[in-house]
């Protein structure tokens, strides 16, 4: 008697399809992590990020019908992460609000020098760093993130985005160098 594998993605995705929770969590619980730091890195806030994290995960509960078995779930996940983050930043656009995180939420920076100032500088310049980051356009900004912090090939951030390689290729490039010419004018 052959054994069924339960635990396969096209399985799950099937229990899950049909309003299984646990198979719905095993799916997505190993992508939780990854997803919160992706959109922590887009919003420029860990609160925030968990909350787009948390309406993703339950808009894809709520239209688990279009989920298709024979793919991996993951690239479907940072989609949706995404295109929440997009909503975000275009609404905190239109009411006027920066995308700049406050001092608690910037990442620590890890002490490996026992001089405080040391320390206080380098968190002060990742602070700087990730206000500019969030700062730029949204499409500068996604394919920078995606390709430079979270590793996707250019060709899989293209796939994700919606987008062709070179167009993907086109906005690290333009993002890289408005980061530049910016800390150019901060030390000058």
């Amino acid at each position: 008697m052959a054994v069924v594998d339960d635990t396969s993605n096209e399985a799950l995705i099937g229990r899950a399809i049909a309003g299984d929770k646990r198979a719905f969590t095993a799916l997505v619980e190993h992508e939780i992590a990854r997803l919160i730091a992706l959109a922590t890195r887009m919003l420029g806030s860990p609160s925030r990020a968990q909350d787009v994290v948390q309406d993703s995960l339950a808009s894809v509960w709520l239209t688990r019908h279009r989920l298709d078995p024979s793919k991996p779930i993951g690239p479907y996940l940072t989609t949706i992460v995404l295109n929440r983050c997009r909503d975000r930043l275009r609404r905190r656009k239109v009411a006027g609000f920066l995308s700049l995180p406050d001092g608690r939420e910037a990442d620590a920076v890890a002490d490996d020098a026992p001089n405080p100032e040391n320390v206080a500088g380098a968190r002060e310049q990742l602070r700087l760093v990730q206000a500019e980051i969030g700062r730029l356009p949204v499409r500068l900004q996604e394919a920078l993130v995606l390709v430079t912090v979270e590793g996707y090939s250019q060709a899989e951030a293209a796939e994700l985005l919606g987008t062709t390689e070179k167009a993907v290729e086109t906005r690290i490039y333009r993002a890289r160098n408005r980061l530049k010419e910016r800390f150019e004018n901060f030390e000058g």
